[in-house]
């Protein structure tokens, strides 16, 4: 049965590999609490059964995971249970830390739509393979919340400002993109899963990390992302003919508009900047960028880009120092995720989300969801309406610590031992 904890999550086993599925295929996999629960059960038993060598994670049906059970967070936050709603989003962020810092292989097939909650689930794993089915999105703003899960650690080291342009607009990423930028580790044809599967299945005991990524090279292709893709410049920077350049000159100025633009400073200069450029060359894209930005909750797309220190990289700027020094003072000084390891973005994460699940800022996650994803009207109230009306004072709210009366605690992650050396690189 559906409703069963355990029916959420199927588990197959093979003699040192364990295939995890996510089986709520009518509601694309969405992670519920029973399922997060599971996970998280499974995979800290699994680091200690030594029989164990590889773990498999898949989704049943059209999708990997389209998120979180959105609905049922919001049920509670208007039954003025927003602690539980928050806890719910807590254990997901001790089950990305555990999966980041795991001492065992993790494969996530990201066979169908991967958004939201369940780019948590894949992402901080050590191997994630896309296909042609793949649909990438990280549309918290249009919900009138952010991309969290991890999101301002992994996004922050996408190449230029690419983490930004994600996190910002919610563009969907197909699997080529997805490898193009470095949010897939391979690309496998949907037709060659199963094969994959079993050759993965075959797994030894004398260094299965070695073994995965060798089975996994053999499999992968590295297809061109669609010639309008915003990531061609990538592929550009790698091994592709001079003919195939030649046919994609139109495209190779997305990357450079994505980093011209949102390199800014703030909401309103990244929209200002994207508006110049539609005068100067009218694209569709860049419409269609503006247009995101014009629909997005106020409130979530200013504490998404909160900045830093942005002064040292204006003063380099005033110093004359070379285009490359300022390059890199902006890349590390403006987000903070850019600063800080994956622990100390999941804890300041949960500080926001538990703002945002307790509305006592601003009541736009409820008002997003509704609109979008519960009566689907299309038509949020977000309040505050304006991004001028989203000071730098309310921004900084949801960095700072719920109120202590409320009987909240900063999130507290998992003690982990033995720690990989890519696991070690990401505190």
């Amino acid at each position: 049965m559906g409703s069963e904890p355990h029916s959420q999550v199927l588990v197959e086993e093979t003699s040192s590999v364990r295939i995890l599925t996510l089986n709520r295929p009518k509601h694309l996999n969405a992670l519920s609490l029973n399922m997060i629960t599971r996970l998280l059960q499974l995979f800290l038993a699994y680091e200690e059964d030594p029989s164990v060598k590889l773990v498999i994670l898949k989704g049943q049906g059209r999708a990997f995971c389209a998120g979180g059970d959105v609905p049922a967070i919001v049920r509670d936050i208007r039954l003025g249970k927003w602690r539980r709603s928050a806890d719910f989003m807590s254990l997901g962020y001790n089950l990305h830390y555990v999966m980041a810092t795991y001492c065992k292989a993790q494969v996530s097939i990201l066979n169908g739509i991967v958004m939201g909650g369940g780019v948590g689930v894949c992402v901080h794993g050590r191997f994630r393979i896309a296909t042609e089915n793949t649909v990438f999105a990280m549309p918290e703003t249009s919900l009138g919340i952010f991309p969290d899960v991890g999101a301002s650690y992994f996004l922050s080291r996408l190449p230029g400002f690419f983490g930004e342009y994600v996190g910002l607009t919610g563009a969907r990423l197909d699997g080529a993109e997805m490898l193009a930028c470095g949010l897939a580790t391979h690309f496998v044809p949907s037709t060659r899963l199963t094969a994959l599967e079993a050759d993965l299945c075959r797994v030894g005991s004398s260094d299965p990390v070695t073994y995965a990524s060798t089975i996994l090279d053999a499999y992968t292709q590295h297809p061109h992302p669609k010639q309008k893709s915003a990531c061609h410049r990538q592929i550009f920077n790698g091994n592709l003919c001079h003919q195939f350049l030649i046919s994609i000159n139109f495209s190779l100025c997305r990357l450079d508009v994505i980093d011209k633009c949102f390199s800014r400073r703030t909401v309103e200069e990244i929209i200002s900047a994207l508006e110049r450029e539609a005068t100067h060359k009218p694209d569709d894209w860049i419409s269609a960028t503006i247009g995101a930005f014009k629909k997005a909750s106020p409130a979530s797309l200013k504490i998404s880009l909160r900045s830093v220190r942005f002064e040292d990289a204006s003063q380099a700027c005033n110093d004359g120092k070379d285009k490359l020094t300022v390059s890199v003072l902006f890349k590390f000084q403006i987000r903070e995720g850019r600063l800080q390891g994956l622990g100390q973005c999941l804890i300041r994460e949960n500080r926001m989300v538990a703002h945002m699940m307790k509305g006592d800022i601003s009541k736009d996650f409820v008002e997003g969801c509704r609109a979008i994803l519960i009566d689907k009207d299309r038509n949020p109230k977000w309040d505050p309406r304006r991004l001028e009306d989203m000071k730098d004072n309310m921004v900084d709210k949801y960095f700072k610590r719920v109120e202590e009366e409320d009987g909240w605690e900063d999130l507290k992650l998992p003690p982990r031992k033995h720690l990989p050396a890519s696991a070690i690189a990401k505190l």
